[in-house]
């Protein structure tokens, strides 16, 4: 028997050292370090027979390799293809992580049973097969070519992989999953990092694409080693308020394609509801116009999408104001309202200004600038701002309103829901296309908004 063996691994990076560090020496991160029990042991014969007769290539130069010919995979699913970069494509490993009760089961077993043609092996390592078979009545059974398997030994799945050859695989959840050849738990360091090693040497050998599910710490990171996402190819984030409906899938990495582009779903009593218009669920109809609500022009990827911006603004019952802000950038907030006080001569120094996205949506998209401002403004003199009015601009310290990227995008959306007025910035006076039906609206500098507001004719 082989003597046990103890040793000390990073959580971030996966860094092993034979004793506790305060500090890692490798990420520079403080208290990462946890203690295992590892122990060198001979691969078991499963693991041989899965993984030891795969076929070994020789170095070849890059003039020499033949590009593969199979196409991507269709899910048959539109938002989760469109994230992918089109499709799944064969021989890839995708990381899926979210908090909690967001959905990453559901979302999973849904693209096992939607994907004809295909067949699936769904792995799962914390539910019985009757459990997902209750799921799966629930959100309907249309793949007979999907089975389902409990297990959480990797050299049984691996087996179960080579003898049933499936089209794709799904783990639930690597954190679940533990091999026979580390004595450390399941869920450590160690055995995370050696399960998602087998599984992509697998993947990459015999086209079988696979998807595991990952845990998230508090922090909104995925659990287990950094590396664990260097690893994989495709990284996706699941994402959402779970007091809320809409759900948000993003790319984080993506080896075959872009990482812009976001999928949006609805949960509801049958599963997740592909949502093709986000604009319906990121719209509010109200029977008056309210003051602080203003209407912005946004786009991820190529998909444009116009979103609801809620401000208040109130005088400040303590010294200091506050600053709060739900799914926008709290650092970026702060430097619009110095702007504002800067070059407007509005007095937020006294103001508490609290900011909202509607349906729960996160936002990085800096061409929503002037649609922020324009909220906090309307807040700010609780004035309404014109009905079918919507912004779409970047803001610089100085005041000026630069172009947003794929202008011509965000006023076809908003034409096409109707809005009659967009404001823009007047660098594109010259180039921007407008089509017929939209009035749009030029502006250089912040100044210039609250008339462009408030008018209903400019």
């Amino acid at each position: 028997m082989a003597k046990v063996k103890k040793a000390y691994f990073c959580r971030e990076c996966g860094f092993e050292a034979p004793k506790w560090l305060g500090k890692c020496p490798s990420c520079g991160q403080w208290d990462t370090f946890t203690e295992e029990v590892i122990a060198k042991a001979t691969p078991s014969s499963a693991v041989s027979v899965a993984v030891g007769d795969m076929p070994h290539l020789p170095p070849q130069r890059v003039s020499e390799i033949e590009r593969s010919s199979h196409r991507r995979l269709d899910l048959q699913n539109g938002e989760v293809n469109r994230v992918l970069g089109g499709g799944l494509v064969p021989g890839s490993l995708v990381l899926l992580g979210g908090e909690p009760g967001i959905g990453k089961s559901t979302l999973s077993l849904q693209l096992a049973l939607t994907a004809h043609g295909l067949k699936t092996l769904y792995v799962s390592g914390e539910e019985s097969a009757e459990q997902i078979k209750m799921r799966a009545e629930r959100i309907g059974i249309g793949n007979e070519e999907c089975y389902i398997y409990s297990e959480t030994l990797l050299e049984n799945i691996l087996m179960q992989i080579k003898q049933h050859q499936p089209d794709i695989v799904v783990i639930d959840s690597i954190q679940t999953i533990y091999t026979e050849t580390i004595d450390s738990s399941a869920g450590s360091v160690s055995q995370i990092r050696e399960c998602a090693a087998s599984l992509l040497k697998y993947a990459k050998t015999t086209g079988t694409s696979i998807f595991i599910i990952g845990h998230i710490t508090k922090d909104g990171a995925i659990a287990g080693p950094k590396i664990l996402e260097h690893i994989v190819d495709v990284v996706l984030q699941f994402e959402g308020d779970s007091n809320n409906v809409n759900r948000i899938l993003r790319g984080i990495k993506n080896r075959f394609g872009a990482t812009f582009e976001i999928g949006v779903f609805e949960m509801n009593d049958k599963g997740l509801r592909v949502v093709d218009n986000p604009s319906e669920i990121l719209l509010s109809h109200y029977d008056e116009p309210l003051s602080g609500i203003a209407v912005g022009a946004s786009v991820d990827g190529i998909r444009p999408y116009l979103i609801e911006v809620q401000a208040l603004v109130s005088n400040a019952a303590y010294g200091t104001p506050q600053r709060n802000a739900t799914g926008f950038d709290t650092r970026r907030m702060s430097m619009l309202l110095a702007v504002l006080e800067k070059r407007v001569g509005m007095k937020m120094f006294q103001k508490d200004v609290f900011l909202n996205f509607a349906g729960g949506f996160k936002v990085a998209d800096p061409g929503l600038d002037l649609a922020v401002v324009a909220s906090i403004v309307s807040s700010y003199y609780d004035r309404a701002i014109a009905e079918g009015v919507c912004c779409a601009g970047e803001i610089g310290l100085s005041g000026e309103v630069r172009p947003a990227p794929r202008t011509e995008q965000r006023v076809s959306e908003a034409n096409r829901l109707g809005f009659r007025r967009i404001i823009v910035s007047g660098f594109l006076r010259k180039t921007l296309k407008v089509p017929k039906g939209i009035e749009v609206v030029y502006i250089n500098n912040i100044g210039e908004l609250p008339p462009a507001l408030f008018c209903e004719k400019v």
